[in-house]
């Protein structure tokens, strides 16, 4: 008798990187579950992954609210006993100079991008436990490696992502639980439309980063998938992301002129 398919949960999964994800987890073999807001969008994908065959769920859910996702983690374990794979995708973005960021603005990012993430491990390290495996994978902008002037929340709350994530990584191991953590850079998606700019010149120039990068949503998930293959903690999905963050990390001086040149641009 062979085994079930897999089940994966994907926070935000019904645009940009979480579509690309889902569609590329239903092409892999998993029964997704899609957990969003957008119910128009999510409804788009899962009429895709009803076309690629694929058992799915649409989950609307937001992950400022703990009790939507410990309904959607109680969900796919009721509909099918087991949850594999979370990635916690969702999430907004944010810029400006600090003196211009308004304490809604700082709130905002780390209610969504720390704290929501924090609760949706949190619903599923309950359920993973009791199976005894399962595998986490945390989506943090490699802003919270290589921090950027202009972008002190953004690059903050991802910074945290990442430590929770290392933090994790041994604290749920003698559980069977695994733990990444994936560090996109910018790449063409649709991150601008839920950004907290505190003035027009800060998204015009957050608007033309993501254009400007050739990667596309799917690219990015095949590299995610292959770092979840692997079994790599810290995946880094785009050529070069790993010389940089070892040069910041070895040369922190040379990274900080490097990056005191360029809030010289800003402020000009």
């Amino acid at each position: 008798m062979s085994s079930p398919a897999p089940s994966i949960l994907i926070t935000g999964g019904a645009s940009g990187l979480g579509r690309a994800l889902a569609e590329l987890a239903a092409r892999r073999g998993y029964r997704v579950a899609i957990a969003d807001t957008h119910s128009v969008r999510s409804e788009e994908v899962c009429a895709q992954l009803a076309d690629l065959n694929t058992e799915h769920l649409q989950l609307t859910c937001d992950i400022r609210r703990d009790g939507d996702l410990r309904q959607a983690v109680e969900r796919v374990m009721r509909r099918w006993g087991q949850l594999d794979i979370l990635i916690n995708n969702a999430g907004i973005a944010g810029t400006g100079l600090f003196e211009t960021l308004s304490d809604d603005d700082w709130r905002a990012l780390l209610d969504t991008n720390l704290l929501g993430t924090v609760r949706a491990c949190r619903a599923a390290v309950s359920a993973m436990k009791r199976q005894g495996s399962g595998h986490i994978i945390n989506v943090a902008a490699v802003q919270g490696l290589i921090p950027a002037p202009g972008m002190s929340s953004y690059s903050a709350t991802e910074a945290a992502l990442i430590a929770l994530s290392e933090s994790l990584y041994s604290e749920l191991q003698p559980l069977g639980i695994k733990v990444s953590v994936a560090c996109p850079s910018f790449f063409r998606s649709n991150l601008a439309d839920t950004l907290r700019a505190s003035e027009p010149v800060s998204r015009a120039r957050f608007e033309r980063l993501l254009v400007r990068h050739d990667f596309s949503p799917a690219e990015i998930a095949e590299r995610i998938f292959r770092g979840i293959d692997a079994g790599d903690f810290m995946i880094l999905p785009q050529p070069g992301l790993k010389q940089v963050w070892r040069q910041k990390r070895w040369l922190p001086g040379r990274a900080l002129k490097g990056m005191q040149a360029l809030a010289e641009k800003l402020r000009r």
